[in-house]
C-alpha cells in the first residue's frame, strides 16, 4: 500500500498547486500555452502565527480555514489541489536492485524488504512511492537498476491530508518541495553533464533545504535551522528593532562585496545591522561546504557544477555573488519564471521571483 504518496510520479490532472509554509499560503495555477506556460492565477496569503512550530502544522483548523478564505476572497472555485510536503519531512534514497525482476517483484522487494533497510521509523509508520530510473553494472559486473524510494511519516501526510479535506479540497498530488522545485527548473539542470553535480539551495523561513542533484536526481538532502527569519532576526537585534515574522526588510537588502576576513573581524566598514546578517549567511555557508564536502567525498569522479539558489531567501540582492566569493563554487540566482519561459500578464518583482519555484512546480501538476 503505497498510501497519500501514491500520485507521486503519477500524471498531471487539472487544477491549482498550493505551497503552504510556516509563514505564507502561494497558490498557483497555470496553462500551456504553444511550448510555453501561462500564469493564470497567482495568490499568496499570510499564515499567522501559532499555525506551525518548528515546521510542523498544529492548528490544522485555522489553516485549513485560512485556505477556505483565501480561495473565496480570490473566487478560485477549483477544488482539486496539488500540494508539497517539506523535504525535511521526508526521505530520499536511491537503491540498487537486480535488473531482472520484473515489475511486481520490484515492487514486492522495494517496499517490502528493501525500505526497511532505509528507515528510520517502523514500516508501518510511514507512506512510500519509488520510481525505477536508469540501469548500471555494480563492480562484479553484475547489471542493476536504481530506484529512488521516497518515504515520509504517516503522520506528517495524515496532517497534510486532514487540513486539505477540512478545506473541502481534494489532493490529488501529495510530495515533495523539492521536487516541485526541480520540475520547474528541469530545463536549466539539463545543461549538466553526468558528472556534474548541481547544488540547490532553497532558502527558506525557518531552515535552507540543500539538495544535490545529479542527472536530475537529488542525491543527497540536508536541512539546515538557518532560514529567512534568523537572517531577519539578526538583523533587527543589531539594530535595535523589533523581532517580527515579516521578512520584508530582507527584500530590499543588497549584500556588499565584503572580504570574507572583514566579515569576522568586523572591519567592514558596514553598518551592525549588515554585519549581523552576513555572520549568519556566513554560517549558511559553511554549512553548505561541509553537506558538499561529505557528498563529494562518498562520490567518486564528481564534481559540483554549479550553486542554485532559490525560497524566499534565495533573490536578496547580490547573495549569488556572496556564495560564489565564500565557496569558490559559480552560484545563480534561479528565475522560475525565466526557467519555465511564463508568460505573466502582471509583473512579479524579481526579487521575489526565486521564491515561487515550489509552487509553480505544484501548479505544472495540475495542467
Amino acid at each position: 500500500m503505497l498510501g497519500p504518496l501514491k500520485g507521486l510520479f503519477a500524471g498531471k490532472n487539472k487544477g491549482i498547486g498550493i505551497e503552504i509554509a510556516p509563514e505564507r499560503i502561494n497558490i498557483a495555477q497555470l496553462r500551456k500555452q504553444g511550448q510555453n506556460y501561462k500564469l493564470m492565477t497567482y495568490v499568496h496569503e499570510e499564515v499567522p502565527e501559532g499555525i506551525f512550530e518548528e515546521g510542523q502544522i498544529v492548528d490544522s483548523p485555522a489553516l485549513a480555514e485560512l485556505l477556505q478564505e483565501t480561495l473565496a476572497k480570490n473566487n478560485i472555485k477549483t477544488t482539486q489541489v496539488a500540494t508539497a510536503v517539506p523535504m525535511r519531512d521526508a526521505i530520499i534514497r536511491i537503491i540498487p536492485v537486480p535488473a531482472e525482476l520484473s515489475p511486481d517483484e520490484l515492487r514486492e522487494m522495494v517496499l517490502n524488504h528493501e525500505a526497511g533497510l532505509y528507515l528510520p521509523y517502523p514500516r508501518e509508520e510511514v507512506d512510500l512511492d519509488y520510481q525505477q530510473l536508469g540501469f548500471f553494472q555494480d563492480e562484479d559486473g553484475i547489471e542493476k537498476t536504481q530506484v529512488l524510494l521516497v518515504a515520509t511519516r504517516r503522520e506528517v501526510t495524515d496532517t497534510y491530508l486532514d487540513t486539505f479535506e477540512q478545506a473541502g479540497l481534494k489532493v490529488d498530488v501529495l510530495e515533495i518541495n523539492s521536487f516541485a522545485l526541480i520540475r520547474t527548473i528541469r530545463e536549466r539542470l539539463r545543461q549538466f553533464g553526468s558528472q556534474e553535480a548541481a547544488v540547490l539551495v532553497d532558502i527558506e523561513f525557518e531552515s535552507t533545504e540543500i539538495a544535490i542533484i545529479v542527472d536530475g536526481v537529488p542525491q543527497f538532502s540536508r536541512t539546515v535551522p538557518i532560514g529567512t527569519f534568523q537572517m531577519q532576526s539578526a538583523l533587527s537585534r543589531a539594530m535595535n528593532l523589533p523581532t517580527k515574522r515579516d521578512t520584508e526588510m530582507l527584500q530590499g537588502m543588497t549584500i556588499p562585496n565584503t572580504p570574507t576576513d572583514g566579515i569576522r573581524t568586523g572591519a567592514t566598514g558596514i553598518n551592525p545591522g549588515m554585519a549581523a546578517l552576513l555572520r549568519v549567511l556566513g554560517e549558511l555557508a559553511d554549512e553548505l561546504r561541509r553537506s558538499i564536502d561529505f557528498y563529494l567525498n562518498q562520490s567518486a569522479d564528481l564534481e559540483v557544477a554549479q550553486l542554485l539558489l532559490a525560497g524566499p531567501g534565495g533573490g536578496i540582492g547580490q547573495l549569488d555573488e556572496f556564495f560564489t566569493n565564500r565557496l569558490s563554487l559559480p552560484t545563480l540566482q534561479v528565475d522560475p519564471f525565466d526557467a519555465l519561459s511564463l508568460d505573466v500578464d502582471e509583473e512579479i518583482p524579481k526579487v521575489t521571483r526565486p521564491g515561487l519555484g515550489i509552487v509553480l512546480g505544484l501548479g505544472l501538476r495540475e495542467i
